[in-house]
Protein backbone atom coordinates (compact mmCIF):
# COMPACT_ATOMS: atom_id res chain seq x y z
CA UNK A 1 0.00 0.00 0.00
CA UNK A 2 1.52 3.18 -1.09
CA UNK A 3 -0.32 6.65 0.61
CA UNK A 4 1.22 10.10 -1.02
CA UNK A 5 1.31 12.07 2.90
CA UNK A 6 3.59 14.52 1.23
CA UNK A 7 2.27 15.46 -1.91
CA UNK A 8 1.36 19.50 -1.63
CA UNK A 9 0.90 19.99 -5.26
CA UNK A 10 -3.32 20.25 -4.90
CA UNK A 11 -3.43 21.61 -2.33
CA UNK A 12 -5.04 25.11 -3.42
CA UNK A 13 -7.82 23.18 -5.14
CA UNK A 14 -9.04 21.64 -1.67
CA UNK A 15 -11.30 23.11 0.88
CA UNK A 16 -10.43 23.13 4.58
CA UNK A 17 -13.47 20.55 4.72
CA UNK A 18 -11.69 18.25 2.66
CA UNK A 19 -8.46 18.01 4.36
CA UNK A 20 -10.31 17.12 7.80
CA UNK A 21 -11.77 14.19 5.70
CA UNK A 22 -8.04 13.49 4.53
CA UNK A 23 -6.72 13.61 7.75
CA UNK A 24 -8.12 10.37 8.50
CA UNK A 25 -6.42 8.28 6.23
CA UNK A 26 -2.98 10.48 6.47
CA UNK A 27 -3.66 12.58 3.21
CA UNK A 28 -3.49 15.67 2.15
CA UNK A 29 -4.55 16.35 -1.43
CA UNK A 30 -7.00 14.81 -3.74
CA UNK A 31 -4.55 12.33 -5.44
CA UNK A 32 -3.84 10.89 -2.21
CA UNK A 33 -6.99 10.81 -1.04
CA UNK A 34 -7.98 8.88 -3.94
CA UNK A 35 -5.67 6.46 -3.43
CA UNK A 36 -5.74 6.26 0.09
CA UNK A 37 -9.73 5.61 -0.24
CA UNK A 38 -9.13 2.61 -3.02
CA UNK A 39 -6.83 0.86 -0.75
CA UNK A 40 -9.25 1.11 2.18
CA UNK A 41 -12.23 -0.25 0.11
CA UNK A 42 -9.95 -3.07 -1.53
CA UNK A 43 -9.15 -4.15 2.33
CA UNK A 44 -12.95 -3.88 2.89
CA UNK A 45 -13.41 -6.42 0.33
CA UNK A 46 -11.42 -9.00 2.19
CA UNK A 47 -12.27 -8.52 5.84
CA UNK A 48 -15.30 -7.72 7.43
CA UNK A 49 -16.16 -4.44 8.13
CA UNK A 50 -19.18 -4.86 10.91
CA UNK A 51 -17.25 -4.70 14.64
CA UNK A 52 -14.78 -2.02 15.84
CA UNK A 53 -12.00 -5.07 16.11
CA UNK A 54 -12.83 -5.66 12.44
CA UNK A 55 -11.59 -1.58 12.02
CA UNK A 56 -8.31 -2.81 13.40
CA UNK A 57 -7.92 -6.16 11.91
CA UNK A 58 -8.18 -4.11 8.44
CA UNK A 59 -5.80 -1.93 9.46
CA UNK A 60 -3.74 -4.82 10.28
CA UNK A 61 -4.23 -5.70 6.47
CA UNK A 62 -3.88 -2.07 5.45
CA UNK A 63 -0.06 -2.11 7.02
CA UNK A 64 0.98 -5.00 6.42
CA UNK A 65 -0.28 -5.83 2.49
CA UNK A 66 -1.67 -8.80 3.53
CA UNK A 67 -5.00 -10.16 3.74
CA UNK A 68 -4.33 -13.37 5.61
CA UNK A 69 -2.68 -11.17 8.94
CA UNK A 70 -6.00 -10.42 9.70
CA UNK A 71 -6.48 -14.40 11.08
CA UNK A 72 -3.21 -13.13 13.27
CA UNK A 73 -4.69 -10.54 15.50
CA UNK A 74 -5.59 -11.10 19.15
CA UNK A 75 -7.73 -8.96 21.30
CA UNK A 76 -7.81 -9.48 25.20
CA UNK A 77 -10.73 -8.16 27.09
CA UNK A 78 -14.39 -9.21 27.80
CA UNK A 79 -14.72 -9.22 23.98
CA UNK A 80 -12.41 -8.47 20.40
CA UNK A 81 -14.04 -4.51 20.45
CA UNK A 82 -13.53 -3.88 24.32
CA UNK A 83 -9.40 -3.01 23.79
CA UNK A 84 -10.75 -0.52 20.76
CA UNK A 85 -13.54 1.07 23.17
CA UNK A 86 -10.78 1.49 25.72
CA UNK A 87 -8.32 2.64 23.25
CA UNK A 88 -10.64 5.23 21.77
CA UNK A 89 -11.75 6.66 25.03
CA UNK A 90 -8.12 7.40 26.36
CA UNK A 91 -7.72 8.74 23.18
CA UNK A 92 -10.74 11.17 24.10
CA UNK A 93 -9.41 11.38 27.42
CA UNK A 94 -6.31 12.75 26.06
CA UNK A 95 -4.42 10.20 27.47
CA UNK A 96 -0.79 9.71 26.84
CA UNK A 97 0.59 7.99 24.10
CA UNK A 98 3.59 5.65 25.10
CA UNK A 99 6.01 3.96 22.39
CA UNK A 100 9.01 1.62 22.67
CA UNK A 101 11.10 3.42 20.47
CA UNK A 102 11.35 6.52 18.20
CA UNK A 103 10.02 4.55 14.75
CA UNK A 104 6.64 3.76 15.99
CA UNK A 105 6.49 7.46 17.88
CA UNK A 106 7.38 8.77 14.35
CA UNK A 107 4.30 6.74 12.89
CA UNK A 108 1.78 7.92 15.35
CA UNK A 109 -0.38 10.35 13.61
CA UNK A 110 -0.48 13.96 14.61
CA UNK A 111 -4.10 14.73 13.68
CA UNK A 112 -7.62 14.03 15.07
CA UNK A 113 -6.15 13.82 19.21
CA UNK A 114 -4.53 15.89 21.75
CA UNK A 115 -2.84 13.26 23.15
CA UNK A 116 0.89 13.67 24.89
CA UNK A 117 2.44 10.65 22.47
CA UNK A 118 6.15 10.04 24.09
CA UNK A 119 9.01 7.37 23.66
CA UNK A 120 9.94 4.96 26.04
CA UNK A 121 13.71 4.83 25.01
CA UNK A 122 16.24 6.98 26.24
CA UNK A 123 15.29 6.66 29.48
CA UNK A 124 16.70 4.07 32.09
CA UNK A 125 20.35 4.36 30.84
CA UNK A 126 22.16 3.81 34.23
CA UNK A 127 19.42 0.88 35.02
CA UNK A 128 20.65 -0.86 31.48
CA UNK A 129 23.96 -0.20 32.21
CA UNK A 130 24.40 -1.61 35.76
CA UNK A 131 22.08 -4.84 35.39
CA UNK A 132 22.45 -5.49 31.77
CA UNK A 133 19.20 -5.19 30.59
CA UNK A 134 18.09 -3.98 27.49
CA UNK A 135 18.30 -0.47 26.62
CA UNK A 136 14.38 -1.17 25.71
CA UNK A 137 13.31 -2.70 28.89
CA UNK A 138 15.41 -0.93 31.03
CA UNK A 139 13.15 2.31 29.61
CA UNK A 140 10.10 0.90 29.97
CA UNK A 141 11.07 0.37 33.66
CA UNK A 142 11.99 3.58 34.23
CA UNK A 143 9.08 5.26 32.99
CA UNK A 144 6.86 2.80 34.96
CA UNK A 145 8.68 4.30 38.34
CA UNK A 146 7.32 7.22 37.02
CA UNK A 147 3.79 6.53 36.31
CA UNK A 148 3.80 7.29 32.84
CA UNK A 149 2.08 3.61 31.94
CA UNK A 150 -0.93 3.93 34.45
CA UNK A 151 -4.37 4.89 32.22
CA UNK A 152 -1.72 5.35 28.80
CA UNK A 153 -1.96 3.97 25.74
CA UNK A 154 0.88 1.94 25.42
CA UNK A 155 2.50 0.98 22.35
CA UNK A 156 5.53 -2.19 21.37
CA UNK A 157 6.17 -2.24 17.99
CA UNK A 158 9.39 -3.50 17.80
CA UNK A 159 10.85 -5.24 21.25
CA UNK A 160 10.41 -8.49 22.55
CA UNK A 161 11.90 -7.30 26.10
CA UNK A 162 9.66 -4.16 25.62
CA UNK A 163 6.73 -6.14 26.14
CA UNK A 164 8.08 -8.65 28.50
CA UNK A 165 9.49 -5.10 30.76
CA UNK A 166 5.30 -4.42 30.31
CA UNK A 167 4.21 -7.52 31.00
CA UNK A 168 6.17 -7.43 34.51
CA UNK A 169 5.30 -3.64 35.17
CA UNK A 170 0.87 -4.80 34.65
CA UNK A 171 1.66 -7.95 36.86
CA UNK A 172 3.18 -5.75 39.77
CA UNK A 173 0.20 -3.24 39.36
CA UNK A 174 0.75 -0.82 36.82
CA UNK A 175 -2.42 -0.63 34.83
CA UNK A 176 -2.90 0.84 31.25
CA UNK A 177 -5.88 2.00 29.53
CA UNK A 178 -4.69 -0.38 26.46
CA UNK A 179 -1.84 -2.09 25.25
CA UNK A 180 -0.95 -2.32 21.31
CA UNK A 181 1.44 -4.65 21.20
CA UNK A 182 3.15 -6.61 17.63
CA UNK A 183 7.02 -6.47 18.36
CA UNK A 184 8.88 -8.46 15.64
CA UNK A 185 11.70 -11.09 14.97
CA UNK A 186 13.55 -14.31 15.85
CA UNK A 187 13.62 -13.97 19.17
CA UNK A 188 11.37 -13.91 21.95
CA UNK A 189 8.71 -11.63 19.76
CA UNK A 190 6.02 -14.08 19.84
CA UNK A 191 6.58 -15.56 23.44
CA UNK A 192 6.84 -11.88 25.02
CA UNK A 193 3.19 -11.44 23.32
CA UNK A 194 1.92 -14.73 24.68
CA UNK A 195 3.10 -13.14 28.06
CA UNK A 196 1.47 -10.33 27.77
CA UNK A 197 -2.07 -11.50 26.58
CA UNK A 198 -1.63 -13.93 29.75
CA UNK A 199 -0.65 -11.15 31.95
CA UNK A 200 -3.01 -8.39 30.84
CA UNK A 201 -5.62 -10.56 30.63
CA UNK A 202 -5.46 -11.76 34.69
CA UNK A 203 -5.37 -8.63 35.06
CA UNK A 204 -8.09 -6.97 33.60
CA UNK A 205 -5.77 -4.79 30.65
CA UNK A 206 -7.27 -4.67 27.15
CA UNK A 207 -5.21 -5.67 24.51
CA UNK A 208 -4.13 -6.15 20.82
CA UNK A 209 -1.57 -7.64 20.03
CA UNK A 210 -0.60 -10.55 17.01
CA UNK A 211 0.36 -13.86 17.17
CA UNK A 212 3.97 -15.03 14.35
CA UNK A 213 7.03 -13.79 14.40
CA UNK A 214 5.57 -10.66 12.31
CA UNK A 215 4.62 -7.42 13.23
CA UNK A 216 7.12 -4.09 13.71
CA UNK A 217 6.71 -0.39 13.90
CA UNK A 218 4.52 0.16 10.92
CA UNK A 219 2.12 -1.86 11.97
CA UNK A 220 2.05 -0.38 15.99
CA UNK A 221 1.69 2.68 14.44
CA UNK A 222 -0.88 1.89 12.16
CA UNK A 223 -2.99 0.21 14.72
CA UNK A 224 -2.90 2.81 17.66
CA UNK A 225 -3.84 5.42 14.97
CA UNK A 226 -7.20 3.65 14.02
CA UNK A 227 -7.47 3.62 17.71
CA UNK A 228 -7.61 7.66 16.89
CA UNK A 229 -9.46 7.67 14.06
CA UNK A 230 -12.40 5.69 15.67
CA UNK A 231 -12.07 8.21 18.62
CA UNK A 232 -12.35 11.08 16.03
CA UNK A 233 -15.97 9.21 14.31
CA UNK A 234 -17.18 8.86 18.59
CA UNK A 235 -16.60 12.51 18.22
CA UNK A 236 -18.45 13.19 15.12
CA UNK A 237 -21.36 11.02 16.35
CA UNK A 238 -20.87 7.94 13.76
CA UNK A 239 -19.92 5.45 16.02
CA UNK A 240 -21.39 4.96 19.65
CA UNK A 241 -18.51 3.23 22.52
CA UNK A 242 -22.10 2.45 24.79
CA UNK A 243 -23.51 -0.63 22.80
Amino acid sequence: MTTNTDDATDDETNSDDDFEEYADLGATTSNAMDIAETSMDRVRELVPDETLADRIRQKSVHATGDPEFQYLMRFTGADDDEPVSAGARAVLDEQPIVTDITMVKAGITGRGHDCPVKKAIGNGAELAAETGMTRTAASVLELDKQGVYDGAIAVVGNAPTAALALADCIEDGTRPAVVVATPVGFVKAAESRERLRKVAAEHGVPTITNVGRRGGSGLAAGLTNELVHVASDVREGTVSLDD
